[in-house]
């Protein structure tokens, strides 16, 4: 077996790729990551994978520890980091690239969607078919940025459509199935007149539909549901789930393929690759 590490030493820098994600029980993320080793993989290269678990500490400890490995390119999801993370990446001789966000001043390259956009889309959707108590349900918005920046454009539209939120409420946990179901029944405690959900996640969605059907609410007749991730149940629930696509494995090819242009081509710098979101229209909303 060839010793890898001697021969990266040699050449300043390994054949692998450091990637650092906040969830590894998020098939967001799961489908990014297979994605860009597909790619890699054939041209050599092997990911190192870190699990930030929504903590910027973390993240950092994971970038020193990468780096001491002499990595070819650094990939972050998000463009949020501690001033030290920061610093590290932008003193390093390599390419960074961080993922499924878009915004201003990226440290390098940036390759991902607007989640305002994406929440945008799902205010317009449900005031379309005639929603006016439109709420939002999030999930550990405290720490994730990306559903932060989704409910602010689903607050941002339905202010600018002349209404306001009828109701709100946040997930201290991660979202899922259950904790979806408690959130739903704790919004309509408080906002009994809602007629139209966002949620940050499919899986949360999913909990308040069984919640609804318990209730002997009809979705979509007496409320609409939407959601985001367009996870693989979405499809085959009853009903269909209306949710925002975002695109999980495109990224991961993007990115993939971003890096390879970098090691081959000198000329090749830093660019930002927007791949946007797709909202697709089932039964619920």
């Amino acid at each position: 077996m060839p010793n890898r590490m001697a021969g990266g030493l040699a050449a300043a820098h390994t054949r692998t790729i450091g990637v650092i994600v906040p969830s590894l029980v998020n098939s967001f993320f799961a489908a990014t990551i297979e994605a860009m080793t597909e790619r890699l993989e054939v041209h050599g290269y092997q990911i190192m994978l870190g699990n930030s678990g929504y903590s910027v500490e973390r993240e950092e400890a994971l970038v020193d520890s990468f780096l001491s490995w002499s990595p070819s390119a650094m990939v972050l999801t998000g463009q949020f980091h501690s001033r030290g993370t920061r610093k590290r990446l932008i003193s390093a001789d390599l390419p960074i690239v961080e993922m499924w966000e878009l915004g201003d001043n990226p440290l390098d390259s940036l390759v991902g969607f607007s989640h305002r956009a994406a929440g945008q889309a799902a205010a317009r959707h449900l005031h379309a078919r005639g929603c006016r108590q439109i709420a939002f349900i999030g999930a550990a918005l405290d720490s994730d940025r990306r559903a932060n920046q989704r409910r602010a454009g689903f607050a941002e539209t339905v202010e600018a459509s002349g209404g306001k939120l009828a109701g709100e409420y946040n997930m201290k946990e991660r979202a899922s199935v259950q904790e979806g179901g408690s959130a739903m029944d704790a919004l309509l405690k408080i906002s009994p007149n809602v007629d139209g959900v966002f949620f940050s996640n499919d899986a949360a969605m999913l909990g308040a539909l069984f919640e609804c059907q318990r209730r002997g609410l009809r979705v979509p007749q007496d409320i609409a549901l939407i959601g985001f991730g367009d996870l693989d149940f979405a499809a085959h629930c009853v009903p269909k789930l209306t949710t925002i696509r975002p695109p999980r494995a495109e990224i991961g090819r993007a990115v993939a393929d971003h890096l390879l242009r970098r090691f081959t081509d000198s000329e090749c710098g830093s660019e930002t690759l927007d791949l946007g979101c797709q909202l697709i229209v089932r039964e619920s909303a």
